[in-house]
């Protein structure tokens, strides 16, 4: 009771932290949208071999000081930064300077990467000294630390443009005002244009009691909705259906990674984890690279390459079901790559299709893809498939199987890679269908190869 306590406040919390990082970030770069969600989603998808070095180098194996650390180097670290993180009014359009950080974020990000699955394998195969282990942590703590170097940068050395941008805005305001028109109106003529108002401002009331003019209208895609709004939408159920099947199966794999492994003759299963970790993080922060060149070069839809992802899942599914040698890694290091894409590209595309001012919502409720196709593949299905053939392998029925017993030989997971497969066929369908029906919300959005605020609904 006490882990499940546990477990299910680590999982809210972190729930909370993603949300608030997320939607305040897509709020103040909008105009880069699948570049933030790539970084973000990056970052987080390695914050698991950050957290593992600490767990191993620096607190020695323990879980007790792992914990401990967790209870309480977490909120501190939570409490001291929370007030950097806050919403800031965005730039009116693209900044010149944004692709350099950016670019320095992903770079930073891409090194830091390397660098954990470098000391991750090496540490399976050589004993690190005490010295060197901590050696090796201090650089891990300043490559994740490096993009605290752009706004100290941007803080000591302000951009010259940026001070003639609000010079130059601060001078046009300041002639605006003083501004007078040529001919000042006279007062009969004011008299005249404040009755045309009034009487126009009756006749658009009568008409709004006829019912010929409705002061609000539902939003098209591309404006802001809000949750109700979205829920009618094909668009909104065929997005969820295809992030379910591409992090739902994704999933189920990564749960049961260490089994699979086993089952296939991979004894040491701690560098097939560190192989998909780093893939993930490649695949989340490159579909929001790949993703955003191409919505704005050719106006493609960003999940056509959730359509890519999955047919190559579908690959890679028949790969782990056949079991051949030599190819569990690559297809681990393949299903890592497309897992994380589904990540960087949902969440961009709910904002762009619902808008920003629900995207928490939005977000969230997508989210949920993920833990329930874990409990419906991995749970119920691999689980279930996983106990009947541990039960034929030793001989015995399902009720009498031992808890630690292990499968062995293909059969373990081969019917369950049978149906991901097919899922991912259903979902690459959907996709498909998806991305025709908003090839013209992006193209509208993107016309000019930049991203368009779209005139949002009135009254709203």
């Amino acid at each position: 009771m006490q882990l499940w306590l546990a477990l299910c406040v680590a999982t809210n919390s972190s729930a909370w932290l993603s949300t608030a990082v997320l939607v305040t970030n897509m709020r103040n770069f909008p105009f880069s949208r699948g570049t933030v969600a790539g970084i973000l989603k990056g970052y987080s998808g390695l914050s698991a071999a950050v957290f593992t070095e600490i767990y191993s180098m620096l607190l020695n194996n323990s879980s007790s000081k792992f914990l401990l650390f967790l209870a309480t180097g977490v909120p501190i670290i939570c409490f001291l930064l929370m007030y950097l993180v806050r919403p800031c009014t965005p730039a009116s359009g693209q900044d010149t300077h944004e692709h350099g950080h950016f670019l320095f974020t992903q770079s930073a990000s891409v090194v830091l990467g390397v660098y954990l699955l470098t000391t991750t394998i090496l540490g399976h195969m050589i004993k690190f000294s005490t010295n060197v282990s901590y050696t090796l942590l201090i650089i891990m703590v300043i490559l994740l630390m490096a993009p605290l170097a752009i706004p100290v940068k941007m803080t000591l050395y302000p951009s010259r443009n940026n001070k003639l941008g609000i010079l130059e805005q601060s001078v046009a305001d300041e002639n605006l005002e003083k501004t007078e028109p040529l001919l000042k109106p006279s007062s009969s003529a004011t008299t005249l244009e404040s009755l045309n108002d009034s009487d126009s401002e009756v006749a658009m009331l009568l008409a709004e009691g006829e019912g010929a003019i409705k002061k609000k209208r539902r939003p098209k895609r591309g404006e802001d909705f809000n949750f109700r709004e979205a829920l009618v939408k094909a668009d909104f159920w065929l997005l969820f259906l295809v992030y379910f099947v591409g992090v739902g199966s994704g999933v189920t794999v990564l749960n049961n990674l260490a089994q699979i492994g086993i089952a296939q003759g991979v004894h040491d299963t701690k560098i097939l984890l560190s192989l998909f970790s780093f893939c993930n993080f490649a695949g989340r922060l490159g579909g929001g690279i790949v993703s955003e060149y191409f919505v704005r070069s050719r106006t493609i839809p960003r999940t056509f390459w959730m359509t890519c992802t999955q047919l190559i899942m579908i690959v890679t599914y028949l790969l782990f079901a056949s079991a051949i040698d030599g190819t569990l890694y690559i297809a681990t290091a393949l299903l890592g790559v497309c897992y994380g894409v589904q990540f960087s590209i949902m969440i961009p595309t709910v904002s762009e299709l619902f808008g920003l001012r629900h995207f928490g919502t939005f977000f969230n409720f997508m989210s949920l893809g993920n833990p329930l196709g874990a409990f419906l593949f991995s749970g119920l299905l691999a689980g279930y498939i996983y106990d009947q053939e541990v039960a034929k392998q030793q001989g015995l029925n399902l009720l009498a199987s031992s808890a630690s017993a292990a499968c062995l030989g293909p059969n373990c997971f081969r019917l369950t890679f049978l149906v991901l497969a097919g899922l991912c066929g259903v979902g690459s369908i959907f996709s498909v269908i998806l991305s025709l029906r908003i090839r013209p919300v992006y193209q509208m959005l993107y016309a000019g190869g930049s991203f368009r605020i779209p005139n949002q609904t009135s009254g709203r």
